[in-house]
């Protein structure tokens, strides 16, 4: 999980928004034969490949981390201020309701305080002295507002001053320890790597040593530069940029940011190469990583908040990763949440269903099948078996048709009602899969014989979000058999529209649309 500095201001967030680069009616990119997320990845160099394969930790958002620091520490002077009201002024006036109100405007304006004195920044969180220091002064603040507002209240003699000597002393000590604590993860993820983002410069040159001089001035930069891809070979693209190496091509980066996490694109072309800019992205748009735009040595200005920045070097954002820092929470905690639910209420049909299965044909109750995830990776799928155990097909070769003599009876009453699909309810909890997302393709899958990412150009975009057991093309009636192009290219064309629109209310939205769904929309499925 990485951290954008800042959300798109007036820019399209992927490649469905962008007119250049949607799935028409007919499924080819408009103004654009480039065949993006071939299954035939382009072989990556030597050095490409020693660069994948070393070992990275997945990344930690710092918009995460600050978040929970503010609510650990509205929970912490809490706390502390009800614990002293307990110990000193509860045996002899009990609870009266002054102290719980001055205790949650203290606690309020304590983290208005710490905002203010700059102390939940990455850099001010991995220090001691300078954060402990501020902190102390936020701290001394709060309080010389609480007393002046009890003042001007005539409330100084309503409260303890014990009670308050406690409160203020007790309090600065927690959060002080809390904060050395927080400042010794925080240096131990950034010596690891995992509060960098992973950064590859799309395009070399010239404009990349100007970049990367930029980013190297910048103080405050958390930029770790893994390499530059360029289709020039000429003497305009050297073979190492201010130490930095070329690594491959543009083509060669979609496979090398499916080997290694890379968290960030910077595309270093002036916006006068429009046509160059445009044939890149649509390259590289269906990759989960967010895509920015060097904007540092353009003459054309806009306004400051048209730019995004990393340290002090100005960016024009093009495309963000669907889902990061809070969005990538919420939705991990809805998957875990809602999905262990519904495994519970599930497992009496889960169990009726696996004995018919074994009661019908020889075989094990189970299924698994090999298929693309999250960001074209492999990943294992649960189902349960409908069809003769000698006649399985793991990779989809040929599509179940109606009338299919390889399903079984059972078989084909859990196709028809998906309830073949509750295994991978241990796919969500494992991680593999989410609750809602595009749904996960076998690896042979095709449409009319031929494979979809020959039907559908930017296919694999559809892998830039986890996959999922329903979704927005499922609920839509877009599910079962894809005998057609047409079929395949409207769930793309759903898929994409989710990923663009996601939310989770939209999550629970397409949930409680499946049943129905299900229960409607039959046609297909098979």
């Amino acid at each position: 999980m990485s951290s954008s500095s800042t959300r798109p201001i007036g820019a399209p967030t992927s490649g469905a928004d962008a007119p250049s680069m949607e799935a028409d009616a007919s499924g080819k990119a408009n103004g654009s034969s480039t065949r993006t997320g071939n299954r035939a990845p382009k072989p990556l160099s030597a050095e490409a490949i020693r660069v994948a394969e070393e070992r990275v930790d997945p990344a930690i958002s710092t918009i995460v981390i600050t978040g929970v620091a503010r609510v650990v520490e509205f929970l912490l002077i809490i706390a502390v201020g009800f614990a002293a009201q307990l110990l000193y002024v509860y045996p002899e006036e009990g609870m009266p309701a002054l102290y719980p109100l001055a205790i949650l405007l203290g606690a309020g304006l304590s983290i208005m305080a710490f905002q203010a004195v700059d102390i939940y920044t990455p850099q001010a969180l991995r220090t001691f002295l300078r954060q402990n220091s501020r902190l102390l002064v936020g701290w001394v603040g709060v309080f010389a507002v609480l007393a002046l507002i009890a003042f001007f209240l005539k409330l100084g003699d309503s409260f303890s001053r014990v009670w308050l000597g406690l409160w203020f002393s007790v309090g600065f000590l927690s959060l002080a320890l809390f904060r050395v604590g927080l400042a010794l993860l925080v240096r131990h993820w950034t010596r690891s790597g995992r509060l960098e983002r992973r950064a590859v410069i799309v395009g070399g040159g010239e404009p990349a040593a100007k970049l990367i001089e930029a980013l190297n001035a910048s103080p405050d930069s958390d930029i770790r530069i893994c390499g530059i891809f360029d289709d020039r070979s000429d003497d305009r693209s050297p073979a190492v940029v201010r130490g930095y190496p070329k690594l491959g091509t543009v083509g060669q980066l979609v496979e090398f940011a499916r080997r290694t996490r890379v968290d960030l694109l910077i595309v270093a072309l002036p916006i006068s190469a429009e046509k160059r800019v445009l044939e890149m992205l649509r390259t590289l748009w269906v990759l989960p990583v967010d895509i920015r735009l060097s904007a540092h040595t353009n003459q054309l200005r806009f306004r400051p908040r048209s730019y995004s920045y990393i340290g002090n070097v100005p960016f024009i954002d093009v495309f963000d990763k669907p889902i990061a820092d809070w969005d990538y929470v919420l939705k991990w905690l809805f998957d875990r949440v809602i999905g262990t639910i519904l495994l519970i209420l599930a497992l009496p049909v889960m169990a009726l269903v696996a004995l018919a299965i074994k009661l019908d044909s020889p075989g094990p109750a189970l299924f698994r099948q090999k298929r693309y995830g999250f960001n074209n990776e492999l990943i294992e799928v649960f189902k349960f078996r409908s069809m003769y155990t000698e006649q399985c097909d793991p990779t989809a070769i040929k599509l179940v048709s109606k009338g299919d003599p390889r399903v079984t009876r059972v078989g084909r009453f859990i196709r028809k009602t998906s309830l073949d699909e509750l295994p991978q309810l241990f796919n969500v909890l494992r991680g593999g899969l989410s609750l809602v997302g595009p749904r996960p393709h076998a690896l042979h899958a095709k449409a009319a014989d031929e494979l979809y990412d020959t039907v559908v150009d930017g296919y694999f975009a559809r892998h830039r979000v986890k996959p999922g057991i329903t979704g927005w093309a499922q609920v839509n009636g877009w599910r079962g058999e894809t005998d057609t192009s047409e079929k395949i290219q409207q769930r793309v064309k759903f898929d994409l529209d989710y990923i663009e629109n996601w939310s989770v209310l939209f999550d629970l939205y397409i949930l409680l649309l499946t049943p129905y769904s299900l229960l409607t929309k039959k046609e297909g499925a098979y």
